[in-house]
């Protein structure tokens, strides 16, 4: 999403393809043989139960419609929790960045559980930001040239027509200290939708989709992805 970003800059926007940012992800370091991005083909139990284990993450791409994004940003506005310290987060001030993002959240979250390939693009940006502030980590993305040009070529690489004028939205939900939280760009902190756990963070993820969804009633443009640990 352009609108709400800080920043001057603007890159084309990528798209909800596994295959596509599988590699993206792959070509920024996360080992092939490791993880990969699948898709979640629906919210059911049953359809559910179909994506591999154990699930690292869980990126999802919504619409974004002004009136209802002003009253999800003005609740995590009011919610005074303060996150967990050990949660890896990042603003959004690169417009139509938010997929890049979305795959940081979720890989950075999950280090300690993924071998990243040394002297990676992965290896060097978490390990330049790992002390630096959201606000921090933004304005080291925005300056990243080598990210710039890899999320370029991945944005070119999927089967729609790429434009700068979109109105979807990704973010991430991974769990962090036994809680899960929700890692979008656009808002000033990460937002904890309560006690999860690793084996339940996909089925958490989808309850809260669920309620985020039925915000938008008038669209069906919603995709779900799940970051996998192979094993």
């Amino acid at each position: 999403m352009a609108s709400e970003t800080s920043g001057c800059k603007r890159w084309v926007p990528l798209e909800a393809n596994p295959e596509v940012m599988n590699q993206y992800l792959w070509g920024l370091g996360l080992r092939e043989e490791e993880a990969e991005l699948c898709d979640v083909y629906g919210l059911d139990d049953e359809l559910l139960a179909m994506v591999p284990t154990p699930v690292l993450a869980v990126v999802f791409l919504f619409p974004c419609v002004d009136k209802v994004e002003a009253e999800r940003l003005a609740e995590v506005e009011a919610s005074k929790k303060k996150p967990s310290e050990k949660v890896y987060f990042l603003k959004q001030t690169v417009s139509n960045a938010c997929g890049t993002i979305g795959l940081l959240h979720a890989v950075g979250n999950a280090t300690s559980q993924l071998k990243i390939a040394k002297g990676s693009f992965f290896d060097k940006f978490f390990s330049s930001t790992a002390n630096m502030d959201p606000f921090e980590r933004a304005h080291f993305l925005e300056n990243d040239i080598q990210m710039e040009e890899a999320h370029s070529r991945a944005a070119a690489a999927g089967d729609t027509e790429a434009s700068v004028d979109v109105r979807e939205h990704f973010i991430c939900f991974t769990c962090v200290s036994d809680e899960l939280y929700e890692l979008d760009g656009m808002k000033t902190q990460p937002l904890s939708h309560g006690p999860s756990s690793p084996e339940k963070l996909l089925q958490d993820s989808a309850n809260v989709i669920k309620n985020i969804i039925r915000r938008y009633p008038d669209s069906n443009n919603f995709n779900v992805m799940a970051l996998t640990k192979k094993e």
